[in-house]
């Protein structure tokens, strides 16, 4: 097998920090999620869930969130470790971009401009304090297009002191510059954060030049984004949580994989809304409203300007109650309104879960999702997830899941091959598998095999059609190791195979491999090692098998095959403060630091940075 090696990640990061490192394996009895949009444990849930914790994040400096992403098991980001500024493609499991919904604090958001799938440029990793990976069909929970699974990015939040400045500086080759300021804490129990980021590259061309000639442009980028959230008392019981959101990105594009071009590109996302809490011993409940406006501009040589606009509202109320020790209920209705085109969506969602709780070791959640929707009526989403504890730190699920994705109103009326005559797509996919941690925490590991089908499956050719029907399989294994306590190796393997079914010439059924730029095996390994209190490194390596995709540089376009590759990298921390750093002057106190960190990494493509990193 023929491979392409590139160096990554290699660089000196020097962190104050690494004494709260969690470098164990967490027991199913400790992790806490919001899969099911209620707190609850690993253990208590039979979904294929996926915790990047705040400390993996601040590991990844240098990195941005599609290739933050793109290193879990069952997830390709395409673009991820291309140009910075280039468009990302989210594939969970096989299924297309745009089959994932993204959630922002449990919020969805969408791209109501364009096809619906949200674009992950727009939002700094800087201002994530934690990701929530729920794998297989979502729909009874979140909706529309949460067919392969949903991502969900906590924002950070407030500090325990009254006000915390925090934020970094970093500048490196390619004229790039990176910059975020910040400042949260928690005053008379209001809690609060407010940050601002930029980030800006000249980048390197999108396009490979195979004319020698040296004159392609740089495609760089430019990023502005800024973050506001509050989480404040109303009552003992009553919490009001309003946000806002605001993110820039523009940046350049080429004609193809060989066609230089000095197009560009802009896209801005405004969100807004409000939430409010309520929190008992045996109940609670959650009601929020939010406003998402999106708008994008394309500026092509080739075909001049076009522009795209759209609006999303979503009104969510949930409520749940323990009605008996081991029976927990939820409900809710999901209201959901798009603009877009002069076109508008309506979409209500009344649902319902039921969760049986410890029942001698036996674990089930069961939903179900009444949607009706204003241009294709109505349809029903269920979801049945029993699980089975054999300790408390071994457990046992089958999970069968429906789900649904509506056309995007740009498929239905848009410039681009539109056709209004498209239906909604249905799946049902089934996944089992066994998740355990051993020896005293020593080891963990997960094993899932999934299997996914969808009916009506919308692809793009000229134009969107609707295939009769996809059949998408696989396998995915994670384990982990603490060989001691300095020492921890993580690992995945993937395995995807899959097919479209549609009508041929003559009325026949053909079927054939449809999932391009998405590789059959997938491989992926870290492994850390504590030399001392003070100094951390760690080694990974990624490995992505051959592929295909088409040439559209040809007419008719033709299927082409992609090489394997291999990335690999290398990563270091050196702590210069163990602990706060404190200056005092004429008797005041003039700093109290929680950290400062000087710090130097590099990017794919060989983007060496270096910086440095506060919070005060």
């Amino acid at each position: 097998m023929k491979k392409n090696l590139f160096v990554v990640a290699a660089g000196l990061f020097i962190s104050s920090q690494l004494n709260a490192q969690d470098s164990t394996v967490k027991s199913l009895n400790e992790v806490v999620i919001t899969a099911n949009k209620v707190n609850q444990k690993l253990l208590e849930t039979g979904k294929v869930t996926t915790v990047i914790n705040r400390k993996t994040i601040e590991q990844s400096s240098g990195k941005d969130l599609a290739q933050l992403l793109t290193e879990q098991a069952g997830i390709v980001v395409n673009g991820a470790t291309s140009n910075p500024g280039k468009d990302k493609s989210i594939f969970m499991r096989g299924a297309g971009n745009g089959y994932t919904v993204i959630l922002i604090d449990g919020i969805p958001v969408n791209d109501p401009s364009f096809s619906g799938a949200f674009d992950l440029r727009l939002l700094p990793i800087d201002q994530i304090e934690r990701i929530e990976i729920v794998k297989g069909a979502q729909s009874t929970n979140y909706g529309s297009d949460a067919v392969a699974g949903v991502i969900n990015i906590i924002s950070k939040r407030g500090a325990s002191k009254p006000a915390q400045l925090y934020g970094t500086a970093a500048a490196g080759s390619f004229d790039t510059y990176k910059f975020t300021a910040g400042v949260r804490g928690t005053a008379e129990k209001v809690n609060y954060n407010f940050s601002y980021s930029h980030n800006e590259s000249k980048g390197i061309s999108e396009a490979v030049d195979k004319t020698g000639t040296g004159n392609f442009d740089k495609d760089g980028f430019l990023n502005n984004a800024l973050n506001f959230s509050v989480d404040a008392p109303v009552t003992k019981n009553i919490r009001l949580q309003p946000f806002t959101r605001y993110s820039y990105f523009q940046g350049g594009y080429d004609d193809g994989s060989f066609s230089d071009a000095a197009n560009n590109y802009t896209s801005s996302l405004f969100t807004a809304g409000s939430a409010v809490e309520v929190k008992t011993e045996k109940a609670g409940g959650r009601a929020y409203f939010s406003y998402d406006e999106m708008d994008r501009t394309y500026n092509s040589e080739a075909w001049g300007p076009s522009s795209y606009k759209g609006t999303n509202k979503i009104i969510d109320l949930f409520a749940y109650y323990q009605i008996a020790p081991k029976v927990k209920l939820l409900a809710g209705v999901d209201n959901r309104y798009q603009k877009n085109l002069d076109s508008n969506v309506h979409i209500n969602s009344p649902y319902l879960s039921v969760f049986l709780q410890n029942l001698g070791n036996f674990y089930l959640e069961a939903g179900a999702r009444y949607n009706k929707h204003s241009k294709y009526g109505n349809n029903f989403t269920y979801s049945i997830n029993p699980s089975y504890v054999l300790n408390e730190n071994t457990k046992l699920f089958v999970n069968y899941a429906t789900a649904f994705r509506a056309p995007g109103i740009s498929a239905l009326y848009g410039a681009w091959g539109a056709n209004p005559e498209l239906k909604p797509e249905h799946s049902q996919t089934f996944e089992a598998g066994v998740q355990s941690s051993l020896l005293n925490d020593k080891i963990s590991v997960r094993a899932v095999y999934f299997n996914r089908h969808n009916k009506d499956v919308i692809i793009y050719t000229s134009k969107y059609e609707n295939y009769d029907k996809q059949d998408d399989y696989g396998f995915e294994l994670e384990p982990t190791i603490q060989f001691n306590k300095k020492l921890k190796l993580t690992a995945y393997y993937s395995f995807l195979d899959g097919e479209v079914t549609t009508k041929a010439a003559g009325g026949k059924d053909t079927s054939y491999f449809n999932l391009l730029r998405r590789p059959k095996h997938s491989f992926g390994a870290t492994i850390g090692y504590q030399v001392t209190p003070s100094f951390f490194v760690s080694t990974n390596v990624y490995n992505y098998g051959k592929r295909t995709d088409m040439d559209f540089g040809t007419w008719p376009s033709t299927q082409v095959n992609l090489d394997s590759y291999l990335l690999w990298g290398v990563h270091a921390e050196y702590s210069f403060f163990k602990n706060k750093l404190v200056v005092f002057a004429d008797g005041k106190n003039l700093l109290n630091t929680d950290y400062v960190e000087v710090l130097g990494y590099s990017t794919p493509g060989a983007n060496f940075m270096g910086g440095i990193r506060f919070n005060l």
